[in-house]
């Protein structure tokens, strides 16, 4: 086969990802224009097969035209994999690092950036519970799926998937049982109301809005690997105006501040979890 051909195929198909993003950009709001090419790829491939469509262009008419069918298609566009205490060297490092830090301000505020359905945020509420500082604390908690943050606002989880959780929460050093979080039943485990309680769950967009408060922490993990460098420099730009004078900043453990256009603003606290400090 001439891979000429492949080679067209490939720039054409990039062509028509492009206009369907600004179409939906146009039409709905969300902006996706400046995620990473390779990933949008891959998932706009994976967006055909499921909507039964042969051409982005027909899924674009759909997207414009039916409601539900855009807020399917966020699925695709927006990474919704996670666990609680995921990466558990970084919430370690948290409770030995920061909290300590965090523990002498009168009450402290915490933004998981990218909430996908809510592990994080929850595992951010079960630290500071154990630390003795949720209730003097809010947790906001944003993404720009409704569907994910409904799931997360909801905080209930598929029972077989606890025991990984278990591990993760033992390996972050939990200071009990996981099980002391949350109430088990066919099948599912919902986790301690009192956890909702401190926080608020809310649709915010790295791409598009700006910053809506003061915060000491940032959380956002595994969601700047998906932007191109541009939105990268946009979200930490973002981050570095929401906190505090020395507050912290949590990246994931591919992501990095190296090179980007704040990484004098900030100074590592812990490099190999990837926790900064704004100078």
């Amino acid at each position: 086969m001439d891979s000429s051909f492949d080679d067209d195929g490939d720039r054409l198909f990039d062509l028509e990802v492009r206009l369907l993003l600004e179409a939906v950009y146009l039409r709905w709001g969300h902006d996706f224009r400046d995620y990473a090419a390779a990933s949008l790829r891959r998932r706009m491939r994976q967006a055909l097969e499921h909507f039964g469509c042969e051409r982005l262009a027909q899924l674009q008419e759909r997207v414009l035209r039916e409601p539900a069918v855009f807020e399917r298609l966020l699925q695709f566009l927006t990474v919704q994999v996670s666990e609680m205490f995921r990466d558990p060297e970084y919430f370690r490092a948290l409770r030995e690092e920061v909290l300590p830090v965090l523990r002498t301000y009168p009450s402290v505020k915490v933004w998981v950036a990218g909430c996908s359905r809510g592990e994080e945020a929850w595992s951010m509420a079960i630290l500071l519970a154990e630390e003795g500082l949720l209730e003097r604390s809010l947790i906001y908690a944003t993404d720009i799926n409704p569907e994910a943050l409904r799931d997360a606002e909801a905080g209930v989880y598929a029972l077989d998937r606890l025991p990984q959780f278990s591990r993760n929460y033992q390996r972050a050093g939990g200071r009990g049982s996981l099980g002391d979080h949350y109430v088990a039943a066919y099948e599912r485990a919902a986790f301690d109301r009192r956890l909702r309680s401190r926080m608020v769950f809310a649709d915010h967009s790295l791409a598009t809005d700006s910053v809506f408060s003061e915060v000491h922490l940032v959380s956002c993990r595994n969601v700047l690997i998906y932007f191109n460098r541009p939105l990268q420099d946009r979200a930490i730009g973002l981050f570095r105006d929401a906190l505090v004078h020395r507050g912290f900043l949590g990246l994931g453990n591919r992501e990095t501040l190296q090179f980007g256009a704040h990484a004098e603003a900030f100074e590592p606290v812990a490099r190999a979890e990837r926790i900064y400090r704004r100078r």
